[in-house]
């Protein structure tokens, strides 16, 4: 390995070997080649003759194609790109030397954009099959946390300022929610994607008029089965000479999405870390600090963070580009894309795994948790209190002006002596209120004041979260190491 230039650490550190492997040169120019198959076979099979009238495609041509699909001689691209300045080309020439019967149709009737657009097409679905794997796996591993905590009551907070109760799963139901909404945008855009098909230099396929002498018909069968070989269902009907840069930043708003969701997750989290009511994995041998050893920092979500930030960003590099394209094609794309694309893919893909790490192993806290509610209930429950101190005959007005003086001296007795909250002791000794400590006690049970909280967790999980997750069950049981 290495150790004199510089190293991307989403390589390095964070993206998945799969993730890699998609945006890898093998991956690209395997790709290249498919599509130069696809087009020669679709070429033979509508019978393409050459000047002689006879057939100009033969199988043997095409089977000697196929046989040199992965075994890329990159070297011999290497040195014709430095003499053409072309990658397209240099990887045509690289190919006809390992297929000289076939060399003369490699690319036939095409432009760059042929095998660089389709192959950007076919790179990102595949991506995104990856990322919707992972996405569901957490959506997987947060419904069973929100199952398991659904009936355990937890402060909720309104600008991070005590409110209401809810329960710990209901709140991971606020999480599992916008990885959902991420899941329907995934789906859809994926669903959309389209092949460019073989559209010619500016869009028109005027090389194929002059291949097929003209003949309408048969070149409107071109690009349908180009994209059936492919795998795909269709071609964008109408292009420039590239397919719509649009579509990469409707892509990359996906990536996007899930980042927020991810960020808003994690700092949840992180705030719970705090609080020490619920804790992120962390490992035997783990160091928290190099100066303070007692210490267990949120690592995982601080990262999810730190990189979501920096995909929530990139997502303004596609819209951009997409903004700026000039007629029929400019070229400012292609530096930018070959960053922009490839990096938020692996940053996301980095972001999903800490995400299934963590949520596989939330560690919970419920006595931090009870302790923090019943520090606050009493103020809480004082309505309840009050309404069933005016059924025993009190005088709701006096009441009221009680119940408000005795909160006012247990907040103060909290914030200036340090006391846990007394109220409920101050209540129960002014026999205005004609109530003893035990009867305040059964007032205070946490769950009375959680509202629908649990019955919300379940319908929720039962109606919306667990008809996806079985209908794509097979994908389900992703584990995740974190690397660094």
């Amino acid at each position: 390995m290495s150790h004199d230039k510089y190293e991307s650490p989403l390589s390095q550190r964070y993206a998945s070997k799969e993730m890699q492997y998609i945006f890898s040169p093998d991956m690209k120019f395997s790709t290249w080649r498919r599509l130069w198959i696809a087009l020669a076979e679709t070429e033979k099979e509508l019978d393409l003759k050459g000047e002689d009238g006879m057939p100009r495609i033969t199988d043997e041509m095409i089977e000697e194609m196929k046989s040199h699909i992965n075994d890329i001689n990159y070297e011999v691209a290497k040195e014709r790109e430095k003499l053409v300045r072309h990658d397209v080309m240099s990887h045509v020439y690289a190919y006809g030397q390992q297929c000289p019967k076939a060399a003369g149709i490699v690319h036939l009737g095409a432009t760059s954009c042929y095998v660089g657009d389709n192959t950007d097409i076919i790179v990102m679905n595949e991506a995104l099959k990856l990322v919707r794997k992972k996405l569901l796996n957490v959506i997987n591993n947060l419904s069973l946390f929100a199952d398991e905590y659904k009936d355990l009551p937890t402060l909720a907070f309104t600008h991070f300022q005590p409110a209401q109760p809810t329960t710990l799963g209901k709140r991971a139901t606020l999480w599992i929610n916008e990885f959902m909404m991420d899941l329907e945008d995934l789906d859809y855009v994926q669903s959309t994607l389209k092949l460019l098909g073989s559209k010619g230099t500016t869009g028109t396929q005027a090389s194929f008029l002059e291949l097929f002498n003209n003949d309408q018909e048969t070149i409107d069968k071109i690009d349908p089965m180009i994209a059936k070989k492919m795998g795909f269902e269709n071609c964008y009907p109408v292009s420039g000479q590239t397919y719509s840069r649009k579509v990469d930043s409707r892509v990359l708003n996906i990536l996007g999405g899930i980042a927020q969701s991810a960020t808003k997750m994690s700092n949840d989290i992180r705030l719970l870390q705090h609080l020490k009511e619920v804790e992120e994995p962390f490992e035997k041998n783990q160091i928290g600090s190099s100066a303070m050893a007692y210490k267990r920092n949120p690592m995982r979500s601080e990262r999810i963070a730190s990189l979501s930030r920096y995909v929530i960003a990139d997502t303004l590099n596609p819209a951009i580009t997409a903004a700026t394209q000039w007629f029929e094609r400019t070229l400012d794309d292609s530096a930018n894309k070959r960053l922009s694309v490839p990096e938020g893919f692996l940053a996301i893909d980095g972001i999903l795994d800490l995400c299934i790490n963590v949520t596989n192993g939330l560690k919970v806290y419920p006595k931090v948790i009870e302790k923090r509610l019943m520090s606050e209930l009493p103020f809480m429950a004082t309505e309840n209190i009050m309404m069933d101190a005016v059924k025993a005959g009190g005088d709701r007005q006096e009441l009221h002006e009680k119940i408000r003086v005795l909160s006012m001296e247990a907040g103060r007795r909290v914030k200036e002596e340090g006391k846990d909250n007394e109220l409920a002791s101050l209540i129960a000794a002014d026999p205005a209120f004609g109530i003893n400590e035990d009867e305040i006690k059964e007032i205070l049970k946490p769950e009375l004041y959680t509202g629908r909280a649990s019955i919300q967790v379940k319908n929720y999980l039962a109606n919306y979260v667990n008809p996806i997750l079985e209908k794509n069950k097979d994908l389900l049981g992703l584990s995740s190491e974190i690397n660094v």
